[in-house]
């Protein structure tokens, strides 16, 4: 066992790794969730991994994410501890990653066993420091992906300090020396492919010396072996919620904007239309459920961590599934593109069912050309880095004033665009045709001579004649 002493010991394995869900105010921001109270979930110590090593993304997953993290080893025994004694137990402070798997993440209800759990998941090290030398509120960790920095943050920055963590945990169980404490990650958290190369350090900026674990360093490699699907759950995309039927979807294609828009106004739905997008191609329709994604106002410094790599405009655009509609915030902004032909190509070859987009659209002849249905507010020539920092997606988002959840029916057409509740979408779906059908009815009337008053809307006179042309009682 590791016991507290002046000279760190080698990294070992641990009795058990804890890791903290949530603990800094820039990743808090970032997923729009800031919780009251820390909450934990352990990760198995054969997750443990050195410095240098190679760690695989699991065969039949595209979502393997680092996170760089503060790494606390207890020194000695902590039960029942306060906040005040809490660090004295605190042996040395190390560099730590805590690799997860999106794709995993929903099989265990939170418990992250499968998603974070596998082997080479918590690379440590390379180098401890002695915690006695340190202040807890003045660590920084840092974490590169092929030599980018896409995370920085101090402890100066936890919802939950350091000491208070220990502290917490020691009431609950008993903290054993050697035993690994992951203490969060800010914001930036990257999704890695085959080839990338990760480096996380955690120092002590502002000490006399300027201690540091050094560089952590990782490689991620293809995964070779794939999921045996009758021994348990496979790998499944983030939950979102479920697609269109193909019976509903058809309706949905026969449907005009304006008479489902009518039908959720009946239901007391007045601001379900996203206004002043336009079709980039005449004649386009779009039928599908949202996959949102949300930007925000450019910020020199939050685009240099947001905006290079696998950001979160290009994880939408690489993950969106056939049947989903990709609806982009872009407060309306239009100064800047939102996406050009590249992704368009990407979210046609995903089998997406159209774009929809409160911003601009750059290369629109090409992204035209493309052949997906794309509903901009208009065009420009500059990429989104002018106006725009991609920042989350799936999530509850505000496009061309209307509110839009994952999962919404989007139905679109020369008329405009529509956020159909999915709860809903067959009720209106199926009024608005049988509507459709009366207005048809209605229109044949006119054009045989008759009046439209008294027949539009119908009165109870005319509402017996078509009853019977449809020989309903």
């Amino acid at each position: 066992m590791i016991v507290r002493r002046a000279e760190a010991p080698e990294m070992r394995r641990p009795g058990k790794i804890i890791a903290v869900h949530a603990s800094y105010a820039s990743r808090a921001a970032e997923s729009g969730s800031r919780p009251a109270h820390p909450s934990y979930f352990l990760k198995p110590s054969s997750s443990v991994a050195a410095s240098g090593g190679e760690v695989e993304r699991p065969a039949g997953t595209e979502r393997l994410t680092c996170e760089g993290e503060v790494a606390l080893v207890i020194g000695s025994t902590a039960r029942r501890v306060g906040r005040e004694e809490a660090w004295s137990h605190v042996g040395w402070v190390s560099a730590a990653n805590d690799l997860g798997v999106a794709e995993l993440r929903a099989q265990d209800h939170g418990s992250h066993l499968r998603s974070k759990g596998g082997d080479g998941f918590t690379p440590l090290g390379p180098r401890l420091i002695d915690a006695g030398t340190l202040d807890p509120a003045a660590l920084r960790v840092r974490t590169w992906v092929n030599g980018e920095l896409v995370q920085e943050d101090t402890t100066a920055g936890l919802l939950f300090p350091l000491a208070q963590i220990v502290a917490d945990l020691s009431q609950h169980l008993t903290l054993e020396p050697g035993d690994v404490i992951l203490t969060g990650t800010p914001a930036g958290p990257r999704t890695l492919a085959p080839g990338d190369v990760v480096e996380v350090e955690v120092d002590a900026p502002t000490a006399p010396t300027t201690p540091s674990s050094g560089r952590l360093r990782t490689t991620v490699v293809p995964g070779r072996v794939p999921f045996d699907a009758s021994l348990g759950a496979l790998p499944a995309p983030p939950a979102r919620p479920g697609a269109l039927s193909p019976g509903l979807r058809a309706k949905l294609l026969r449907t005009p904007v304006a008479g489902l828009s009518a039908q959720l106004r009946k239901r007391g739905l007045d601001h379900v239309s996203i206004d002043g997008l336009h079709p980039l191609t005449p004649g386009s329709r779009i039928v599908g459920t949202a996959r949102t994604l949300r930007f925000v106002p450019n910020r020199e410094d939050l685009f240099a961590a947001h905006g290079g790599g696998h950001n979160a405009q290009k994880r939408t655009f690489d993950t969106v599934a056939e049947g989903e509609v990709l609806v982009i915030e872009a407060r309306g902004e239009t100064g800047a593109a939102t996406l050009g032909d590249v992704l368009a190509l990407r979210a046609h070859a995903r089998g997406a069912a159209g774009i929809v987009t409160d911003g601009g659209v750059r290369d629109a002849d090409a992204v035209a050309a493309v052949g997906i249905p794309v509903f901009s507010a208009g065009r420009h020539p500059a990429v989104l880095g002018r106006k725009h920092v991609p920042w989350d997606h799936d999530l509850t988002i505000a496009c061309g004033g209307a509110t839009v959840q994952p999962g919404d029916v989007i139905v679109a057409d020369s008329d405009g665009v529509l956020v159909v509740p999915a709860a809903l979408a067959e009720e209106v779906t199926d009024a608005a045709l049988a509507q459709e059908e009366e207005d048809a009815w209605v229109a044949e009337q006119v054009r045989a001579g008759h009046p439209v008053d008294g027949l539009f809307p119908m009165n109870a006179e005319w509402r017996a004649r078509y009853a019977r042309r449809e020989g309903r009682t």
